[in-house]
C-alpha cells in the first residue's frame, strides 16, 4: 500500500526513470540515486545565490535576512552548515553601502549579535 501511495505521489516522467521494486524502502533508494547529483548541484545554486544575494531596499529587511538564513538552513540540511557568528557577518556583507554607520558600529562592539539581534537591529536601522 505505501509503495502504491509514493509511487501516485511522483510524476510520470520521473517515475518512469526509476527502477521498479516490490518493496517501499528499497524504491525509496531508488529515488534517492536519481538525485544524488541533483542536491549537490542545488547546494551550488544556493551557495552561488548566498554570495550574490544583496539587499535592494525595496522588499525589507527582515525578509532579506530570513531568505538567506533560509538559504542557510538548507545548506545544513546538505551537511553543509553555517555557523551563526558566520551568517550574521556575511548578512551584514549584503547591505548596501548607506548601512557604513551601522555596519561600523556593529564591527566596534565587543558582543557578537544573534540572528534574533540583527534581525531587531537591522529592522530598527531600516525604520529610521
Amino acid at each position: 500500500m505505501c509503495l502504491m501511495v509514493i509511487k501516485n505521489s511522483i510524476s510520470v516522467a520521473i517515475r518512469g526513470a526509476i527502477p521498479d521494486s516490490e518493496n517501499a524502502k528499497t524504491y525509496l533508494e531508488y529515488v534517492e540515486e536519481q538525485f544524488k547529483g541533483t542536491s549537490k548541484a542545488h547546494a551550488s545554486t544556493l551557495i552561488l545565490k548566498m554570495l550574490t544575494s544583496k539587499y535592494d531596499g525595496v522588499s525589507g529587511i527582515r525578509e532579506h535576512i530570513m531568505k538567506m538564513s533560509d538559504m542557510s538552513n538548507k545548506l545544513k540540511s546538505m551537511d553543509m552548515e553555517i555557523s551563526e557568528g558566520f551568517l550574521v557577518h556575511f548578512i551584514m556583507t549584503s547591505l548596501p553601502a548607506s548601512y557604513g554607520p551601522f555596519k561600523i558600529n556593529y564591527n566596534t562592539q565587543k558582543e557578537k549579535w544573534t540572528m534574533s539581534e540583527l534581525i531587531a537591529m537591522c529592522v530598527q536601522e531600516e525604520e529610521r
